[in-house]
């Protein structure tokens, strides 16, 4: 059986990485080979490092101006990109090089609070002041736009008149943690 390399794009703290990690580190078919961010300090490359896992720092010339690391993914057999937490712009020659396999998760219910901009925290405070009863997350094909690729899954959670955009973010994260990895198993299960 061939198993499916992936390659996670974070550049934070790295828990949703963390939960992909974990998810199939005993998968025979889908392999984290990668773990790939723009901060040198961003505590998922720790989290990559404990699990054995290679890194690689991404410069903003390499990343945007040429193609070293297209190259570098390419040499390295990558079947799905996944971005968790990724703040920067894909290039639309990695979008190029990798139809349909580069996939994100937005804190929101696309289209909805999407655009540059709208991640983290950010989000949780629009979803609230716009006074919505529900939010949850898109799991979505990465195109040349911010958060406009198609959708994958969404999966929702209740906005209470109490929330805070802390507390929203705490059942936002909980429902990261169930349905990536899900998500991830049944793209590549169908490519």
């Amino acid at each position: 059986m061939i198993s499916k390399n992936i390659a996670i794009f974070a550049s934070g703290e790295g828990t949703n990485a963390q939960r992909i990690i974990d998810y199939f580190k005993n998968s025979e078919k889908i392999h984290v080979a990668l773990v790939v961010s723009n901060k040198e300090t961003a505590n998922v490359l720790n989290r990559a490092k404990a699990a054995s896992i290679e890194t690689y720092l991404l410069s903003k010339a390499d990343f945007v101006e040429n193609d070293t690391t297209i190259r570098f993914l390419k040499s390295k057999n990558i079947d799905l990109i996944v971005l968790a937490g990724f703040l920067w712009m894909i290039p639309e020659n990695l979008v190029k090089a990798f139809p349909n396999k580069i996939i994100n998760i937005h804190p929101a219910l696309l289209p909805k609070f999407g655009g540059k901009g709208m991640y983290g925290m950010n989000v949780h405070n629009a979803v609230i002041q716009a006074k919505e009863q529900q939010s949850g997350i898109s799991i979505h094909f990465v195109n040349e736009h911010y958060d406009e690729g198609e959708i994958i899954s969404q999966h929702t959670c209740t906005v209470s008149e109490n929330d805070t955009p802390e507390s929203l973010a705490i059942k936002i994260h909980e429902l990261e943690y169930e349905f990536f990895p899900k998500a991830i198993e049944k793209v590549l299960s169908t490519n």
